[in-house]
């Protein structure tokens, strides 16, 4: 990306959301010389930009004015593009999408991509033929080089707001989101598990969500903060396709886990499937393997041996989501929220 392009596209997010309102000025070229550490002529580039997209109005000797217009079509429809609707922890967080934007008199519509670029793409497709008021959206496939994003340029461009929950797409410059502190959930429970005596912790993360890398980011470097062995071998990588085949493999598995006494996992879903695994592999939880993960759903209650987990306690991502989404429309100024994790201690470790 170009300077100018980045000084333009950070100064349309700001607008967005509500750091500059309609009709207050925006600061001057030298103070954004300064700011962005770039020439003026690069700033000068970049406030045409933003007055081709019908975001501000320059004027000689006045300086640059904020001056966004609505979205043409203001439908009372926002569209909520979830990965999944009915199963894990996307009820509930769309339960909360729902009431908000039902409390504010917008309707969702609803999709959901299966975690499926093709199926996302259409989606994107479906609202630029048919505008909406904004756009709540989970990110697909967040952790992999995704074409859509320029969909999500054009969309943003024809001033559609858009707010990400669960995950966003690092490409996209300057997004608004909501997710999860997902760094500092995986250095949590590897300390968790440390304070309690142990030493060999192996872990299943997830290749192709964002999510997954950031947890393992927390994993890995609460690792090398407690001085403990780090083994490429003890990760066990997945991806949607092969989700539920991770453990077809058991001599790999078997393998993988070796002597850890301990097993961070990616969710409770994979948790769940683990400790099935190693109970038909002779191995006792949490007495031989202790078994950690994240999201505090449903599956952690639901397991043989209820599952250590990291919560989002009271707080429920949807609801804040659609909340930041109503208070843009309303022309108020929000900003990205990464919500702390709490741990809830169970059977498992």
């Amino acid at each position: 990306m170009k300077k100018y392009e980045y000084v333009a596209n950070s100064l349309y997010e700001e607008i967005m959301t509500g750091s500059y309102p309609n009709g207050t000025l925006l600061p001057t070229e030298e103070q954004l010389t300064k700011r962005f550490d770039v020439s003026r002529q690069t700033v000068r580039k970049a406030l045409s930009i933003l007055e081709e997209r019908k975001m501000i109005e320059k004027k000689q000797g006045s300086g640059s004015t904020v001056k966004r217009e609505e979205p043409a079509v203001n439908t009372g429809k926002v569209a909520v593009i979830a990965t999944y609707i009915d199963d894990y922890i996307f009820p509930g967080q769309l339960r909360g999408v729902e009431e908000v934007l039902s409390k504010n008199n917008f309707s969702a519509v609803l999709s959901a991509t299966r975690n499926q670029i093709r199926n996302e793409r259409r989606i994107l497709e479906d609202i630029m033929n048919e505008p909406v008021a904004g756009i709540l959206v989970e990110g697909t496939k967040t952790a992999l080089p995704n074409p859509n994003i320029a969909l999500y340029r054009k969309l943003s461009e024809a001033n559609i707001p858009i707010v990400f929950f669960n995950s966003c797409y690092p490409g996209l410059t300057c997004p608004l989101s909501v997710c999860a502190d997902n760094f500092n959930g995986g250095y949590e429970l590897v300390n968790y598990l440390f304070r309690k005596g142990h030493k060999s912790i192996a872990s299943v993360f997830k290749a192709d969500d964002i999510q997954g890398h950031e947890r393992y980011s927390g994993y890995i470097s609460a690792m090398f903060d407690n001085r403990l062995f780090v083994s490429d071998h003890k990760t066990i990588w997945f991806t949607t396709e092969n989700k539920y085949r991770i453990f077809s493999d058991e001599d790999s598995v078997l393998s993988s886990i070796g002597d850890a006494t301990a097993v961070v996992c990616y969710n409770d879903e994979i948790a769940y499937m683990l400790i099935k695994f190693l109970t038909a592999h002779g191995k006792r939880v949490p007495e031989d393997i202790a078994v950690v993960s994240f999201d505090n759903s449903n599956l952690s209650e639901m397991s043989a041996i209820k599952i250590t987990s990291l919560s989002y306690g009271d707080m429920n991502i949807g609801t804040i989501a659609a909340k930041k989404l109503v208070d843009i429309l309303k022309g108020q100024k929000v900003s990205s929220e990464r919500i702390p994790w709490t741990l809830e201690e169970k059977e498992s470790s």
